[in-house]
């Protein structure tokens, strides 16, 4: 026999309230083909995704917006008083998605009509997309397939109606049923107008290619819904241009699921924003046009009245010529009034767009203040002449002023209705629509690799988060820390998993794992049978020092391997000659019979019941000396049976018969049952099971027994496993004989 031995170095546990990182490093490591196995799987259910998920295309289109040049009678004000003309592209954004541009919009493409097929659940998009026709066993079916489409040529319902969906059935050869609600409103047929519930939906199919059963939904939006709708999927944003720039450059770009959709509804809107532009500088020079033709008329009266009146005036005074003074004096007057004529005109626009403190505003008052005071200048030197001339220069100046301004109104009317009739306003579409070549949504590479780091990332939060909260005892040092001898430490043997089978009960909630053979005897080299071999020997020791040969195996909690420990070291026992006894004192759910091959009737219950005799439970088994009880029939009252005097007296007398005697007991926080059985025994060991019992769970059960007058030998740390959570962590101590 050789022995092989595989140790770490040491190490004291760490307290509660520490992260031990070498221990979550293992514990990354003993779960790797989980973490692999969810992040493969995140990323094969992005990958999928990626694939199903509707595409969303992108168009774009490229405006420009050029500096506004007022269409005014009397020039450009900003370069008259040195002010700069911004470029109003920031505006224009404001104006492109306003509702007066995208309400032509909707109106012109009837958007707020909206038509869905059917699809197949999860994929049938994907399915229709790819062209995948209707298969012969989905026939009559709703879903819509690939080839088969519904264009409408007509749709208008009442204002009651609006947002609620409609369904169209086609009923196959172009017919089909309108329904609302599940409710059938009438049929019509591909190419003729449809009416129903009277007048309140007018419907035009014009091409219907899907068999009968195939259904679509038909919604029409109100308007402002629709309207939202657009300008939710449109957006603008200046490229050029800018504060000092004569131009401005607007990208807009459209996103949607049908690319001749979002291409037919992008022209749209550059163009109704360019006629909508032209309209606005054409309102300009209608506005201006409007104001000088009503002035022509009133100028054309004040122009032959004064003509009248000079005329009178010669008359009566019998042709009174002008001096040189006189000739120049008239023409400074025509230049000045029309330079305030000019004024005037210019201070009515102004009042318009600012207030009276603006700074344009205060300097065209104050050329109009000096205009006024040279005129006022002017007429001190006419008063100086003789009265007969001043009174020619008076007449001769009203009709000449009059004149000269009533031509220059004239002038500007002919100048206004040229430009009206050529107004091409400030924005011009350099790029029409173009769609991308190939979709902007959804980013696959992106989503497969968001995918996996999901997985990867829950995934190992998913076992540190478990590691953290599931702290059982990972080595012994942690039980002897805790004031428990450790007898043994017996690892977890994987031919013992070939023999362990689930039974489920009529009654209960849960299955139950239980051995269907002894280990010992199936294989007698196995680790954990060469770990119980040496805790038989420390057991030896330690049971010199009680009062009898009864140990009892019990532990704190179900599924720790209690039955594993009794059956399997009654056996290695056995094999040194000993006359050995098993009994099952878990009248419950005890299943030590089943890893010999029989029965759990006619065992401890009956014996203790009184309806059979020690001799008649007693059961050999295929090894030489061992011997073992059955649980017997579940009783009612298991606890006062073990506490009755005649479990003593069986005690007692197989004390005197036996070697040894191994009880095994249920759990000692489920139930009291073992503080009742190790009371009347000189031996109890604790079976603690790898990463499963924490330390404070052990601790409870030392101190119940305790309490119960029942002082705990040691512990058996069971099932323990080669993981790097523990090589990391506390050490793991393996031994193996071959």
């Amino acid at each position: 026999m050789t022995e092989s031995s595989n140790t770490a170095p040491p190490r004291s546990a760490p307290a509660d309230d520490e992260i031990d990182l070498g221990r979550l490093f293992g514990l990354l490591l003993d779960h790797k083909w989980l973490i692999i196995a969810v992040t493969a799987l995140f990323a094969f259910a992005g990958v999928v995704y990626a694939l199903l998920a509707t595409p969303v295309y992108q168009a774009d289109a490229l405006v420009q917006v050029e500096r506004r040049s007022s269409i005014s009678p009397l020039g450009d004000l900003g370069s008259i008083f040195g002010e700069e003309t911004d470029s109003r592209t920031t505006a224009e954004v404001q104006i492109l998605r306003s509702r007066m541009v995208l309400g032509q919009v909707v109106d012109r493409l009837e958007l707020d009509t909206q038509v869905t097929a059917t699809p197949l659940p999860f994929f049938g998009d994907a399915l229709r997309r790819r062209g995948i026709e209707r298969p012969g066993f989905m026939a009559g079916r709703a879903a819509v397939w690939g080839g088969e489409h519904l264009e409408l040529g007509l749709f208008e319902v009442a204002d009651s109606l609006r947002g609620q969906p409609l369904t169209l059935r086609s009923r196959g050869e172009g017919r089909f049923q309108l329904l609302l609600d599940d409710r059938v409103l009438g049929e019509g047929e591909a190419g003729r107008l449809a009416r129903f519930q009277g007048d309140d939906i007018q419907l035009r199919v014009a091409e219907l290619t899907a068999p009968a059963g195939a259904e679509f939904t038909l919604v029409k939006r109100s308007r402002a819904a629709a309207v939202r709708s657009l300008a939710g999927r449109l957006s603008v944003s200046e490229v050029g241009g800018g504060r000092n720039a004569s131009t401005g450059m607007l990208s807009l770009t459209l996103t949607g699921t049908d690319t001749r959709e979002i291409k037919r509804a992008l022209d749209t809107v550059a163009e109704v924003f360019l006629l909508q532009n032209v309209e606005r500088q054409s309102a300009q020079a209608e506005q201006s046009l409007s104001f000088l033709e009503e002035q022509a008329p009133e100028l054309r009266g004040q122009l032959s009245a004064a003509e009248d009146r000079l005329n009178t005036y010669r008359v009566d005074m019998d042709s009174v010529d002008l001096s040189s003074e006189s000739r120049a004096a008239i023409e400074q007057f025509i230049e000045i009034e029309r330079q305030l004529n000019e004024l005037e005109f210019q201070e009515a626009e102004l009042a318009q767009r600012f207030t009276p403190s603006h700074p344009s505003y205060q300097a065209l008052m104050r050329q109009k203040r000096f205009l006024q005071e040279e005129r006022a200048e002017l007429n001190q030197r006419v008063n100086q002449l003789p009265a007969a001339q001043q009174e020619v220069v008076r007449l001769t100046r009203d009709v000449e002023v009059t004149q000269a301004i009533y031509v220059n109104v004239l002038n500007k009317i002919q100048e206004l209705q040229v430009a009206k009739a050529g107004t091409v306003g400030n924005v011009r579409i350099i790029d029409d629509a173009l769609v991308g070549p190939g979709p902007i949504e959804p980013r696959k590479p992106l989503i497969v690799v968001l995918a996996t780091l999901l997985g990867g990332m829950l995934s190992v939060g998913a076992v540190l988060v478990r590691g953290l909260l599931r702290r059982g005892v990972e080595s012994p040092e942690q039980i002897e820390e805790a004031g428990l001898p450790v007898y043994a430490t017996v690892p977890l043997s994987e031919a013992q998993q070939k023999l362990v089978k689930r039974i489920k009960h009529k009654h209960d909630r849960h299955g139950q794992e239980v051995a269907t053979a002894v280990l010992a005897e199936k294989a007698p080299a196995d680790t954990s049978i060469e770990a119980l071999r040496g805790l038989r020997t420390s057991l030896h020791f330690a049971m010199m020092e009680a009062g009898d040969n009864r140990l009892v195996i019990t532990g704190p909690s179900p599924s720790i391997g209690k039955s594993f420990i009794s059956i399997n070291l009654a056996a290695v026992c056995a094999q040194l000659g000993q006359k050995v006894l098993v009994v099952d004192a878990d009248m419950r759910k005890g299943h030590v019979h089943n890893a010999f091959g029989g029965s759990s009737q006619g065992g401890l219950s009956e014996l203790l019941s009184g309806k059979a005799g020690l001799q008649d439970v007693i059961r050999s088994s295929n090894q030489e000396g061992l011997s073992y009880i059955a649980r017997g029939s579940s009783p009612p009252n298991p606890s006062e049976l073990l506490a009755s005097q005649r479990f003593s007296e069986f005690l007692e007398e197989v004390s005197r018969r036996f070697d040894l005697v191994i009880i095994d007991t249920p759990p000692v926080l489920a139930v009291t049952d073992a503080a009742v059985v190790a009371k009347q025994c000189g031996t109890t060991l604790m079976v603690v099971r790898f990463q499963l019992n924490p330390i404070k769970e052990i601790q409870i059960a030392t101190r119940r027994l305790e309490t119960a007058g029942v002082t705990t030998k040691g512990a058996i740390l069971n099932a323990m496993e080669r993981k790097a959570a523990t090589s990391y962590g506390y050490g793991y101590y393996n031994y193996s004989y071959k």
